[in-house]
């Protein structure tokens, strides 16, 4: 029987999660022990155990972004292959989100060419950065923000994004250890914007390093706060030295929004996670 590869998008809360990249039990672990063959409790782990008991087989999914533990999405997109093609798509989506935890929803799950690839296929992704700036803290989700207290410069957080977009050398906002041929990267938007009391960052590229969004917002909110000039955004970048830009932002206010793809069809916003 000929295999089918899918393309599946997902939303979760990564709150409870060590991020998406499936990972083995370290000798620093001190969680429970995994039973034999299973990792640690990461987006990609529980996917593909979910599905693979829905379709009869172990699966590779394979996930467009590696988000760090603590961060979410609402849109992350993955490939796996299967022969279990008798399956209809809707039924298997449904069936998967019934076994899933309820901070992992798939919202879709599409039949696609073969020559789709999660990786290899992305040409843009877009980030989200929500800031809860007042004087209170959020009591009732406090893992899905940052939590900010001081008043911050708006107009000059503005400023100071427009000078990401473009293509640039990204050393500066990048954590060392990457492991990537290049640090250049080209952002095509990042804008900050005011829904009161919450300051949404969003950025739009054809890529990220390791941290780069949440060093990125760790620096715009410094900027925010008096601490560094807006145009001082050129100086770090020219500077290629992690130690020239701002420190790094905490996870849990980064989500990953959407994802697209070459072939793509204008994009459509998904409807909101509730």
């Amino acid at each position: 029987m000929p295999g089918q590869r899918y393309k599946i998008t997902v939303a979760y809360r990564g709150s409870a999660y060590y991020g998406w990249q499936r990972q083995l039990a370290a000798n620093t672990w001190k969680g429970p022990t995994p039973p034999p063959g299973h990792g640690i409790p990461t987006i990609q782990e529980i996917l593909s155990r979910t599905i693979g008991r829905f379709v009869g087989h172990p699966i590779n999914l394979v996930g467009s972004s590696r988000t760090d533990s603590g961060v979410h999405a609402k849109g992350q997109v993955a490939h796996f292959d299967t022969e279990a093609t008798q399956i209809p798509p809707e039924g298997l989506r449904r069936a998967v989100n019934h076994r899933l935890p309820p901070d992992i929803l798939v919202r879709s799950i599409e039949g696609v060419d073969a020559r789709f690839d999660a990786i290899g296929s992305t040409i843009s992704k877009r980030y989200q950065y929500f800031i809860w700036n007042a004087f209170d803290r959020p009591p009732f989700f406090g893992d899905l923000v940052w939590h900010r207290w001081k008043s911050m410069d708006l107009p000059a957080m503005v400023q100071a994004a427009k000078g990401f977009v473009g293509e640039h050398d990204f050393t500066s906002f990048a954590r060392p250890g990457h492991q990537r041929e290049t640090t250049v990267r080209t952002i095509r938007a990042c804008g900050v914007s005011w829904r009161g009391p919450r300051l949404v960052i969003a950025v739009e590229g054809n890529g990220f390093l390791w941290h780069m969004v949440r060093i990125m917002v760790g620096t715009l909110v410094e900027v925010g706060l008096g601490r560094y000039p807006p145009q001082h955004i050129a100086e770090m970048l020219d500077a290629r030295d992690r130690r020239a830009a701002g420190p790094t932002a905490p996870p849990q206010g980064l989500y990953l929004q959407w994802i697209r793809f070459a072939g793509d069809a204008p994009q459509v916003q998904p409807p909101p996670v509730r």
